[in-house]
């Protein structure tokens, strides 16, 4: 006798369909077939002791499971409860009738429970998107799956309870959410109000935040870099659906949503320790998972003690800057992770952290800043469009007891820049802000007169600036003039856009 279940496999952030066929003839023996891994494999055992505690009998006869396609890798333990149903389903003590209809997928306990699993939103977006009717899934998942309409998602707490669905002794009420009460609803636990002074500082971080523009922040310890960082995403535009559902599938593979948890509708803040290492950033592994760059998606991917960092994990984030994915690849598969995240990078201006500051004196020895600065290579220097010296707080600023400009109306603003840029690449569905414009965009949109060239190459013959640097100034000016309600850049805008690049390394520590 022959039956079919279907499961889902998981590759980088998407999910393929797995049929599982589950043939039983004469003998006593079972065979698992069609790439499984040790975890996979081991699921027989798990499934006997769930069938013995809950009353069900493992059939004594000769059973042969492929899992199709064959040449895919399956991982993990999500597949335990597709398989128990399969092997139910030719031993008659399930109904087959429903099975075609549905996705199933949950790991088993030995009692059987049913756990949560990863990789659950893809898992009901693919099985919306091939017709099936439902999925039938952990009970602590449903609301995950839940917000993919058009697809009944079924939690279940244990094994009996599934076989009684299947076999219409129960009904299930699918998980059912108001998508439009979670689109809104993105608080923040940081609030540039709290800042104190530095409003230079917050400036360029709502410039940074207009366009999507990377930013180094270069300032002694204590002087608020971390504490200003951790407040930008608070200014940032609300996430779209679209970039919430994206942003909850790389948290869904991750297994980083938790139980219970729907749509993350915050724009993600990741700060990895510096001593993080190629893989923890990029992602990977035998079979990849995203890292901390992915994490970061449409949101802020924060960098702190930057020249800590190991050369070589730096180099990594030069090519995800630009294209905005990261390219995993192994010898059997290429893994694509989206990577559309804003740098935010901390870094002392010395080793010992006190180069040109006010009070206190710099101990580095002759020729330590420099090989401290020049720990961050020029290319990846050339790709950060702000670079912002962050001074220590004076005291009758600290001490003022006035709060500053809340993050709700620096966001205002930030998001009418945002909207002058939506309408200006409507036409471009791949460009969403300044700090993506191409080189032909460029020449369309950052036109400047004859004394904003004359400004332009005047500083960049004094300050020794790259072909990208060029651009990189072009791009923030747009924004600068985007922030203004102003067509055109002016020369203010491309004035300010010009003193964001004028912390020239070459000279800092000499």
């Amino acid at each position: 006798m022959l039956t079919k279940t279907f499961g889902c496999a998981i590759i980088g952030i998407n999910a393929i369909i797995v049929t599982i066929e589950v043939n039983s003839d004469k003998g006593i023996q079972f065979f698992l077939v069609g790439l499984p891994d040790s975890a996979v494999k081991e699921s027989q055992q798990r499934i006997i002791a769930s069938f013995s505690n809950l009353g069900y009998k493992f059939p004594k006869k000769r059973i042969t499971i492929n899992m199709a396609p064959a040449d895919i890798r399956k991982e993990g333990s999500a597949y335990d409860l597709a398989l128990a149903i399969g092997i139910m389903a030719v031993s008659d003590q399930v109904d087959a009738s429903l099975l075609d209809q549905y996705v199933i997928m949950g790991e088993l306990s030995l009692d059987g429970t049913v756990n949560p699993i990863k990789g659950v939103l893809p898992m009901a977006i693919k099985a919306k998107a091939d017709g099936f009717k439902g999925i039938v899934i952990p009970k602590e998942n449903a609301k995950e799956a839940a917000i993919v309409d058009g697809i009944d998602v079924i939690g279940v707490e244990d094994l009996s309870e599934v076989v009684d669905f299947l076999n219409g002794e129960k009904q299930i009420e699918p998980e059912r959410i108001d998508m439009d009460l979670l689109v809104h609803d993105d608080v923040y636990a940081f609030d540039f109000q709290d800042v104190k002074g530095q409003e230079s500082i917050k400036r360029a971080l709502e410039i940074a935040a207009a366009g999507s523009h990377n930013v180094l922040l270069i300032g002694s310890p204590g002087s608020g870099k971390t504490m200003l960082a951790k407040r930008l995403p608070s200014i940032l535009p609300p996430m779209t659906l679209a970039e919430a559902l994206e942003t909850t599938k790389i948290y869904s593979v991750a297994g980083m949503m938790g139980n219970n948890k729907t749509l993350l509708t915050t724009r993600p803040f990741r700060s990895p320790h510096h001593s993080i290492s190629d893989a923890g950033l990029c992602g990977g592994g035998s079979f990849p998972q995203p890292g901390e760059i992915s994490l970061a998606h449409n949101g802020v991917l924060f960098l702190d003690e930057v020249p800590e960092i190991q050369r070589h994990t730096l180099e990594i984030l030069r090519q995800p800057m630009e294209d905005r994915e990261i390219t995993i690849s192994r010898a059997k598969m290429s893994v694509r992770f989206p990577a559309n995240f804003m740098l935010v990078a901390a870094m002392n201006p010395c080793p010992c952290g006190y180069y040109n500051h006010p009070d206190r004196e710099c101990v580095c020895k002759p020729g330590e800043v420099q090989k401290y600065l020049n720990k961050i290579s020029g290319p990846l220097m050339d790709r950060i469009d702000l670079h912002v010296e962050v001074l220590p707080v004076p005291y009758n600023e600290l001490s003022d007891t006035r709060r500053g400009e809340p993050s709700e109306e620096v966001r205002k603003r930030v998001v009418r820049a945002r909207k002058i840029q939506e309408e200006r690449y409507k036409d471009y569905p791949e460009i969403h802000s300044n700090a993506q414009m191409t080189t032909s965009l460029l020449q369309k949109y950052c036109v400047l007169d004859s004394h904003g060239q004359e400004a332009l190459r005047n500083a960049m013959n004094r300050l020794g600036l790259s072909a990208r640097a060029y651009d990189r100034i072009l791009k923030v000016a747009r924004t600068i003039a985007d922030l203004d309600g102003s067509e055109c850049i002016q020369s203010g805008h491309l004035a300010e856009a010009i003193n964001y690049r004028s912390l020239d390394r070459d000279n800092w520590g000499s």
